[in-house]
């Protein structure tokens, strides 16, 4: 393995702004918007990974601006700007992840411990989201299936739950009954179990921003970006189909599968056409977001119209 500073300088914010990776320095500064929106809250710490080229797609990645910039993350706010300016919101320090359910092996983790457990890889990834934009980002993590069968699931372990962090003291987004908090999301066991999805911990080289969901999330790239769920504190095996957020929120709009899929719309529009972020032009929407090879297989014969 090698370690790679992959970030230019002029794409970052400069690191005496931090003490250290979890904490920002609170400026005393009276900046503009506009000043403000061009700070990262990059996290300042270097991950060591090898680079994955079996699953890695040869697209242009989008600049580390624009990964950490626009996002949604409604712990943090509802606005596309709002989880980069509410960053800081996001206390990360001591963050433990439990893993449950109908397994052998119950345990609860430090994240700082769990990556001394995987060797990480980087996989350039598209993510597309549901209202027909998408980026190319460099994750830097492992694969989900290494947690998975660290628990040794039961027989009865059918889905996989997730569940994110509830702190409406800090985050702001939860202080309002946007959504139920906190959030969830759930895959089919045999989803989960697949190569393709992973947990990451890093982008573009360095530690998760927390604008990107620090210090954990799960993404999952041949789905719309919601099920790719940020902040986890739980997984849990189950043998019934979990609740997830946005399903049990508008069920008509976003299903429990969420496959990207061209010849499913929205009920408010089109899925057929994507925008990249930092591109004018718009393309086709391919199926399972392009990642058909190696994901087809676990819905043959399912109706993909009626099970979205």
């Amino acid at each position: 393995m090698s370690k790679y500073n992959i970030i230019k300088e002029s794409e970052v914010t400069d690191e005496k702004l931090f003490h250290n990776r979890r904490k920002i320095i609170k400026s005393s500064i009276a900046f503009s918007f506009f000043t403000l929106s061009n700070l990262l809250f990059a996290k300042t710490e270097d991950l060591t990974f090898k680079k994955d080229l079996q699953y890695s797609t040869n697209e242009q990645t989008n600049t580390i601006k624009q990964i950490t910039s626009y996002n949604n993350f409604y712990e943090l706010g509802v606005g596309k700007r709002d989880p980069m300016l509410n960053a800081n919101k996001l206390q990360t320090d001591n963050w433990k992840l439990s893993i449950e359910g109908e397994v052998e092996n119950s345990f609860v983790i430090d994240v700082d411990d769990l990556l001394k457990k995987f060797e990480l890889e980087e996989r350039i990834y598209r993510l597309r989201c549901v209202e027909a934009w998408s980026m190319v980002i460099p994750w830097i993590g492992f694969e989900l299936n290494k947690i998975i069968k660290l628990s040794k699931p039961t027989s009865k372990a059918k889905y996989v739950a997730f569940e994110s962090i509830l702190d409406r003291e800090n985050l702001p987004g939860q202080k309002r009954e946007i959504l139920n908090w906190p959030y969830r999301e759930g895959l089919r066991i045999d989803e989960a179990m697949n190569p393709l999805a992973i947990i990451s911990v890093g982008l573009y080289g360095r530690v998760l921003p927390n604008q990107n969901g620090s210090p954990i999330r799960l993404v999952v790239p041949w789905k719309y970006g919601f099920k790719s769920i940020k902040s986890i504190v739980k997984i849990k095996l189950v043998e019934k189909q979990p609740v997830c957020t946005w399903n049990q929120q508008t069920p008509n709009e976003y299903g429990f599968y969420s496959n990207v899929n061209p010849y499913v719309s929205h009920p408010r529009w089109s899925q057929t056409r994507e925008r990249r972020i930092g591109e004018f032009r718009k393309r086709d929407t391919k199926m399972f977001n392009g990642y058909s090879k190696f994901v087809s297989h676990m819905y043959d014969g399912m109706d993909l119209k009626k099970n979205f």
